[in-house]
């Protein structure tokens, strides 16, 4: 800190050496500002480029990508030094290409999002699909199973019934002759035979019915380990090979019940199971709200930081210039403030300036400098405002100036008093 410096301070007090490092904090926070920028559009490029890649060749969305967040950048700094009433032509065309590419970088960005949003959902909305399908088909046999099982139970006690009243000699078609005389006659041993086969096929279907259960309880149990399981491939296999046993059983049900059993259905192959999630317009039918915000949310802080950069001049005036624009706005006569809470004046001629002729060529020069380094807005074509760095550079030349004033003060006073 030079000597001039700290004589401030302690002439001053506290409260210059308060307003020191404050106007530090804001300029280091400023400066901050512009990293923070190229991340945001560097996130919103990685997005935008992600989705775009997906519709056209890689290198062509790199180049689009590219200009998308240039324009995003560009546009937003453009608006925060663009007064509507100055150039309306211009504000307006930069306002579209803003909303242009905005629009294209919140629409591409919003599928990675989408992805990342919704990557638990599809793999539930997946394994959903696969209890269904399976439980679907499951309950079509199973009803089959049932129906066979009682034609089964009805066909057992039919024979059941023949062989008792073929014992007893009461059965319908016993011939007169041979009726009501009791034991065990041919016509017995014809009725016991069609009830021991019934027997025995219905204990083979029992015992195949029973070992389907088992392998229709092992599946729905390897689809439930799908949920949980830390190894998703190994778990997904056995779910497969378990259906594939239950089908096969299923196949060969068919033939022993002489019935067509229905179709198995055709479950996703691991690679489809564990697939992410793939750009497309169905997206957008599918609209995720927390997508689109987070998508729209980035660009929004690209542009509203980019919107405040423009307030920080791309650079610092030399000593030599900060004295000829403090004495040529001095030239300036026609200030009030705005409703923006800013310093405004008028920069064309006054009526008497131009009674006189005067050339305000100088001045002019001043102000289209401030204005290209960002220490001056252009409201209108009559009018600008003073940015807010503007303010400490004119207030310290006006302390300078105050300084100086009071210095050739106290020398006149002191050479009156040697007098």
């Amino acid at each position: 800190m030079k000597n001039s410096e700290f004589s401030k301070i302690r002439a001053s007090g506290v409260g210059y050496l308060i307003n020191s490092i404050q106007t530090l904090f804001v300029g280091m926070l400023r400066i901050w500002t512009i990293p923070i920028v190229l991340m945001l559009s560097v996130a919103s490029g990685f997005t935008t480029y992600y989705g775009l890649s997906h519709f056209i060749t890689p290198w062509i969305a790199l180049v689009i990508t590219i200009a998308i967040q240039s324009i995003i950048v560009i546009c937003s700094l453009e608006i925060a030094g663009i007064h509507w009433q100055a150039n309306r032509l211009r504000y307006f065309s930069v306002v579209c290409s803003l909303l242009i590419a905005l629009t294209a970088s919140v629409s591409f960005s919003y599928f990675k999002f989408y992805e990342i949003s919704e990557q638990d959902n599809l793999h539930i909305n997946r394994l959903n699909q696969i209890r269904t399908d399976i439980k679907s088909y499951v309950d079509r046999v199973l009803v089959i199973k049932g129906n066979v099982i009682k034609q089964q139970r009805a066909d057992m006690e039919k024979a059941t019934l023949d062989v008792q009243q073929a014992y007893f000699g009461t059965h319908a078609q016993i011939v007169e002759g041979y009726k009501h005389q009791v034991g065990e006659g041919p016509f017995w041993k014809h009725y016991n035979q069609i009830y021991q086969e019934k027997k025995q096929q219905q204990t083979k279907l029992d015992h195949d019915f029973s070992e389907l259960d088992k392998d229709v309880q092992k599946l729905q149990s390897s689809i439930s380990d799908l949920d949980v399981a830390t190894n998703i491939e190994s778990a997904y296999y056995a779910m497969l090979e378990n259906f594939q046993s239950v089908q096969l059983k299923i196949n060969l049900l068919s033939g022993s019940i002489g019935q067509s059993l229905p179709e198995a259905p055709l479950l996703m192959t691991y690679k489809q199971f564990t697939a992410d999630v793939q750009p497309s317009a169905a997206m957008w039918s599918e609209f995720s709200l927390f997508a689109f915000t987070c998508a729209a949310m980035v660009d929004f802080f690209t542009v509203l930081l980019s919107y405040r950069l423009e307030f920080t001049a791309p650079g610092p005036l030399t000593a030599e210039e900060e004295d000829l624009v403090f004495e040529c706005l001095r030239q300036f006569t026609e200030f009030r403030i705005n409703k923006n809470d800013e310093l405004e004046m008028t920069i064309e001629k006054t009526e008497m300036e131009r009674a006189k002729r005067y050339s305000d060529w100088s001045r002019m020069f001043a102000v289209g400098l401030l204005l290209s380094r960002g220490f001056l807005r252009k409201i209108d074509d009559k009018t600008v405002e003073f940015a807010p760095n503007l303010y400490p550079l004119i207030a310290e030349k006006m302390g300078d100036k105050i300084n100086q004033l009071k210095a050739g003060a106290n020398i006149t006073r002191q050479a009156d008093t040697d007098e």
